[in-house]
């Protein structure tokens, strides 16, 4: 709801604040008191077209702020969402736009910068205009289908096709992924099986690279040992053999000199003996040492080409983990991967199969949902066309006919809304084609039946009507036509708000707030006034209408009867 409207400096207007209030809001005047005026400059506050032309002369620039209530689930507030304002659904929604008399311009939500383009996207989100010059809303087919769609109370149709069709489109996106997958599958299969093969071979195992390094380093140790160890064995040999001789020596040498005389027990014969056992003990020494050597050569037992195994294993993985380009302790995790993978290539196909059989499932879905909200739509446009009907001959349209056109789109344009085109048609004469509301030559003609259409769809569409502006929709036409225009459009600001410029009392008298737009001051310095009138005033307006300049008793009768109907 537009609940205030302040202008400056906009053509005749110097400085206006007003407020506005729920229901029927009527402006009066005299021809070319400036009624306009207002509607150009809430124009301007939300985005319409601004040209230096509005800058009041002598002005540096032109300012119109419009500020609007919108109810906390109005979908503008997703549209401010989208373009990154900042904004509050407790609070006002405030658009203001600047002019100056160089034709620059510039835009503003909740005093942010932004462009005049968000001032318009939220505009048409907020207000309808149908008059002699433009009727913004309705001439947009892209608003034919969800007006159809809230007539019908098509809701939970409509959310049955939006959750198929989000499911048709995720099963179809899956397809296209295991399909491509399919093709890059075929291409590595070779590679991951060759890979595979030579992991597979080489049984790579976690830590092993770790215990190689080791016990290489071990290996090699021992093997320098145990040539120590020969090398030792190889002096040690002979040792026994030459002490055994030496034994031998002695004991002949014992057995001459005791043939030649000497004393068994004389001092020769006892160094003799003495010798003869140090060597027996020698010997006995020198076969522990040599088991001793033996011994130690066995602790250092291993194969005798395991370092070599080693080092080649080593060298095996070493070189694999550089081919695939991982460190060796990845090796086994990247057998499994390729393990992994190449079980996967192989099921792609029948998951290929499976999810194709799901996409038609959710196809063959989208499509019964669709065909239903087809239906319903169609029978809803039956019933809207005939409650458009009834409302066109009371406004002097009765030659007129209505239509809504559903035609099935291709299945390529199928989408969240469903597989129908929704159009608004009318033929303004009898046997002329349906065509698009565009269609309608008069502009006056085109805001009578914007108000036909908007009585008919006001039962079913409360509270999703925007603000709705309607600019002598009441040209041409009088009495009983503009009494069913005033009474039209006093049941459409029973559940919106609505304004209307006009010249017929019938239409201001069912106004619950008016206003009297008038020119003030002389030549060189005229104004524009607005004066918001009071029931007395208002009951003084509505004679003025119905009389002329020369307002009767009987004209002030006629305006009380009008305001009490």
């Amino acid at each position: 709801m537009l609940i205030g409207l302040q202008i400056r400096d906009v053509v005749l207007i110097e400085s206006l604040d007003l407020s506005i209030g729920p229901g029927l809001t009527a402006l009066t005047g005299e021809t070319g008191a400036g009624k306009s005026i207002i509607l150009d400059a809430l124009g301007l506050a939300t985005g319409a077209r601004g040209d230096a032309g509005l800058v009041r002369r002598g002005a540096a620039q032109a300012v119109a702020t419009a500020a609007f209530a919108p109810a906390p689930d109005h979908p503008v507030w997703d549209l401010l969402e989208e373009k990154g304002l900042a904004y509050a659904r407790d609070e006002d929604l405030v658009l203001r736009r600047s002019l100056s008399a160089d034709g620059r311009s510039r835009a503003f939500v909740n005093d942010q910068a932004t462009g005049v383009g968000v001032l318009k996207e939220l505009g048409e989100a907020l207000l309808e205009v149908h008059g002699q010059h433009e009727t913004v809303g309705l001439l947009d087919a892209r608003t034919h289908r969800p007006l159809l769609d809230v007539y019908g109370a098509l809701d939970g149709q409509g959310r049955t096709v939006a959750a198929a069709w989000t499911g048709w489109r995720a099963a179809r996106e899956r397809v296209e992924a295991l399909r491509a997958e399919v093709a890059r599958s075929a291409a590595e299969t070779e590679e991951l099986t060759f890979r595979l093969s030579e992991l597979d071979r080489l049984d790579p195992r976690d830590g092993e690279e770790t215990a190689l390094a080791e016990e290489r380093a071990v290996l090699g140790a021992a093997e320098k040992a145990l040539a120590d160890i020969a090398s030792a064995r190889e002096t040690f040999e002979g040792l026994g053999p030459k002490v055994a001789t030496a034994i031998r020596a002695l004991e002949r040498a014992r057995e001459r000199a005791v043939t030649a005389g000497a004393a068994p027990d004389g001092a020769a014969v006892a160094r003799l003996i003495a010798a003869s056992e140090a060597l027996d003990r020698v010997l006995v020494e020198a076969d522990e040492a040599e088991a001793a050597i033996d011994g130690a050569a066995s602790a250092f037992d291993f194969e005798p080409d395991r370092l070599e195994k080693t080092e080649e294993r080593l060298f095996d993985l070493r070189g694999l983990a550089r081919k695939l380009n991982v460190a060796v302790e990845e090796l086994p995790v990247l057998r499994v991967r390729f393990a992994e993978r190449l079980r996967a290539v192989e099921s792609s196909e029948e998951s290929l199969r499976a999810a194709e059989a799901e996409q038609a499932a959710a196809r063959e879905a989208y499509l019964a949902a669709a065909e239903a909200l087809t239906a319903a739509r169609r029978a809803s446009g039956d019933r809207l066309a005939e409650a458009v009907m009834g409302e066109l001959a009371p406004l002097k349209l009765e030659k007129a006919r209505f239509r809504v056109a559903v035609e099935p789109l291709a299945e390529d344009r199928a989408g969240l809304a469903g597989l129908d085109r929704v159009a608004f048609e009318i033929s303004t004469n009898p046997g002329a084609p349906f065509g698009d509301l565009g269609a309608i030559a008069s502009g006056g003609e085109l805001a009578r039946f914007a108000l036909a259409l908007k009585a008919a769809l006001a039962a079913r569409a409360a509270g999703a009507q925007p603000l709705m502006i309607f600019d002598e929709v009441d040209q041409g036409v009088g009495g009983a036509v503009a009494d069913a225009v005033g009474l039209r459009l006093k049941r459409l600001a029973s559940a919106a708000q609505v304004l209307v410029v006009t010249h017929s009392p019938q239409v201001a008298a069912r106004a619950e707030a008016h206003w009297r737009i008038a020119k003030a001051g002389d030549a060189e310095r005229l104004r524009t006034a607005v004066e918001v009138l009071s029931p007395a005033d208002r009951e003084e307006e509505i004679a003025r209408m119905l009389a002329g300049a020369q307002i009767t008793d009987a004209a002030r009768a006629a305006a009380r009867a009008l305001i009490g109907a």
